[in-house]
């Protein structure tokens, strides 16, 4: 790869250490998507050398973090309390704080960069842009038209939904550069009037050597799985992620698989939510095939990937790219997935993809992987062969810096059009030769049939591969 790159982008390369101030308005270290995302871009970058400050509230978890600088606001009169995704009483009070303790840092530790993370990390990075006089990077990891409903706070959801779109027009033009961790998603921000030379896709990453050599005999033994065939969620217990869809896929799966088992693995701990599925699964009558774990621990988490036979994504609705995705995908899963949270998946060539909003869908998914362990094994082999030079941080991260480098000499954005370590768009596609070699297919002999994706229970022999 690096016999590729252009002249120019070697000697940006070689030029001095950037220092970069991550805004990062969330719990921090924590295991769920956002902060583990933000933690592992940061030690992907202070492994190129560049110094990585992350700016962030007071409340973390004990995960430990390589080659990064954490500076976090201080507030003795309010007690941090549990961590949570999604709004609390107390994240304005701490929003505020942050701006304070962004701009010392940027003063202190002569900041180039800031990189925010989501929607009031961009707001806050505004102000150390506007007083810092510092160029702003802002990276989205889903839109609020569609995630601020999901959290009841405002009735009726009409209401909710019109206030996230009028967010998701306002804060992005904050920056200077904007990433988004999907092309829907960045095809959604350029419809909400984005400049569309201004959004660039970079997705989410996984550090492959995590999921490399975990074993899940442990797994099995403590909680009595034996042979059982095992379907695992591994993530957040929010209502968006729709686990109540996977609750009512399993219960299609028993009918047919009554041995089989399924695990929900959460992240952070939400009793709430907790109680909510527990009660579902009871009246679905699939109690004693289902096993709830609440605030496991990101280090268990391979492990009980290593112990399962099938992994699965119950979100239609993701504009966003899933970081639970990444890990199935690193741990070589076959996967079943909704096609709204299915991004870097095609159909039967590196996952199973089940219409948005139909469980039985889902559900015919997870018997026929658990019932043909050969085409289950060849979809999860190529998951994991996607990730390497795509999703991986080690590529991520160099596309990264390049864009910083743009974003600190002016005149140089059209260099990230050639950004060797980025794509033009991270949609499988069937590769068509005859496009390879310039010549066009007549639209007089309508759609290409190598193109149309036929419904198949077999695993796809066409070549697809990501647009370059």
């Amino acid at each position: 790869m690096e016999a590729a790159l252009a002249p120019e982008l070697r000697h940006a390369e070689q030029r001095e250490r950037l220092r970069i101030a991550m805004v990062a308005a969330c719990p921090f270290p924590a295991n769920h998507g956002s902060a583990a995302s933000i933690r592992e871009m940061s030690e992907g970058l202070a492994r190129l050398g560049h110094e990585v400050h992350v700016v962030t509230y007071p409340l973390h978890q004990d995960i430990p973090l390589a080659g990064v600088k954490v500076h976090r606001i201080r507030v003795p009169l309010l007690k941090p309390g549990a961590i949570r995704i999604g709004p609390a009483a107390h994240k304005p009070i701490y929003d505020l704080l942050l701006v304070f303790k962004l701009l010392q840092v940027l003063a202190r530790h002569d900041i180039d960069i800031i990189h925010a993370h989501n929607y009031e990390a961009a707001m806050i990075g505004w102000f150390g842009k506007l007083l810092g006089r510092r160029p702003l990077l802002y990276n989205a990891v889903t839109n609020m038209k569609d995630e601020l409903p999901t959290y009841g706070l405002l009735r009726p959801r009409k209401l909710a939904a019109l206030l996230g779109r009028f967010l998701d027009v306002l804060v992005p033009r904050a920056a200077d550069t904007v990433t988004a961790v999907s092309d829907e998603l960045r095809e959604y921000l350029i419809g909400a009037g984005l400049a569309r030379q201004k959004v660039y896709v970079v997705p989410a990453g996984v550090n492959l050597e995590m999921f490399s050599s975990a074993d899940g005999a442990d797994v099995r033994r403590r909680h009595g799985l034996g042979d059982a065939p095992v379907v695992i969620y591994t993530g957040a217990f929010e209502q968006f992620q729709r686990i109540d869809y996977l609750l009512l896929a399993m219960q299609g799966v028993l009918r047919e698989m009554p041995q089989a088992r399924l695990l929900v693995v959460g992240n952070v701990p939400n009793p709430a939510n907790l109680a909510r599925y527990q009660e579902l699964a009871a009246r679905l009558a699939i109690t004693q095939s289902v096993l709830f774990l609440d605030g496991v621990p990101l280090e268990q988490v391979p492990a009980y990937l290593a112990c399962s036979d099938v992994a699965v994504v119950p979100r239609t609705d993701c504009p966003g790219h899933p970081v639970k995705l990444l890990n199935y995908m690193a741990a070589s899963k076959p996967i079943v997935s909704f096609r709204g949270g299915a991004k870097g998946l095609h159909h039967m060539y590196n996952g199973y993809l089940a219409a948005d909003h139909d469980y039985q869908d889902l559900a015919r998914g997870i018997c026929h992987l658990l019932k043909r362990r050969d085409v289950a094994a060849l979809l999860g082999a190529n998951a994991r062969a996607t990730i390497g030079g795509t999703f991986d941080w080690d590529t991520l991260v160099r596309g990264i810096e390049i864009l910083y480098r743009e974003l600190r000499t002016p005149g140089a954005r059209s260099a990230s059009r050639a950004n060797p370590y980025l794509k033009n768009s991270y949609v499988l596609r069937y590769y068509d030769r005859r496009q390879q070699h310039g010549s066009a297919r007549d639209e007089r002999r309508g759609p290409d049939r190598r193109h149309a994706e036929i419904r198949v229970d077999f695993p796809e022999r066409r070549r697809v591969a990501f647009p370059h």
